[in-house]
């Protein structure tokens, strides 16, 4: 069966007050789709990264009072888990669904990833095409909605962004697409796997650049 998108009661999962009912409505609405997705984007992402990636859907297991604010399915190179890796996501908060690359503070990676954004700073500004600017962001901290406009960085966000990947042990980057929720490109299932291959695409050189 073709992926069907995401529709207006996947994200008002999130404003179901509890963990264990907000748990049941994300397992019974939202983890299918994310499962489904983990396995069609495999393929394409292994040829692209030229070893075989696997995904992993968020469980959440470690919660026992808070109920997730955001859910997703993460691909990494590497079967037993993908946080100490750099990796490609999608998920959602309760406003849009984000497509993004990846460096969180489990991994030893954002060393290499912070001296990469410094030597190809130009590269890195020239990432995302044009006409797209507005839909990328860069974000420091993977629990929190929002970040910055990769039309508004600039250089010195830039620079800021490796300087505390490189030097605070806690840090984390991620870069990628931001889709709000009312955009009809959600609720095509087809179209929406093309840009999220679409985006991978332009996000993988910034993943290279992490090994």
């Amino acid at each position: 069966m073709d992926f069907q998108g995401f529709d207006e009661k996947d994200f008002a999962v999130f404003e179901i007050e509890g963990l264990e009912p907000r748990m049941n409505a994300l397992i019974a609405n939202v983890r299918p789709k994310l499962d489904e997705l983990g396995r069609t984007l495999a393929p394409f992402l292994s040829a692209a990264c030229g070893e075989e990636m696997f995904p992993h859907v968020a469980k959440h297991a470690r919660r026992t009072v808070h109920p997730p604010a955001d859910t997703w399915v993460a691909w990494a190179a590497s079967k037993r888990g993908y946080k100490a890796l750099p990796h490609f996501q999608v998920g959602m908060f309760a406003d849009y669904l984000f497509i993004v690359m990846a460096v969180i503070y489990e991994s030893p990676n954002k060393t290499v990833l912070a001296e990469s954004l410094r030597k190809h700073e130009l590269q890195v500004a020239n990432l995302v095409p044009n006409g797209l600017q507005e839909q990328f962001y860069w974000s420091v901290d993977h629990t929190k909605p929002g970040g910055t406009k990769h039309s508004e960085l600039g250089p010195d966000g830039l620079s800021a962004i490796a300087e505390r990947l490189g030097s605070v042990k806690k840090s984390e980057v991620l870069c990628g697409r931001f889709l709000q929720k009312g955009d009809p490109l959600l609720k095509d299932g087809g179209k929406l796997v093309q840009t999220i291959e679409e985006t991978f695409e332009t996000l993988l050189p910034l993943y290279k650049m992490a090994f």
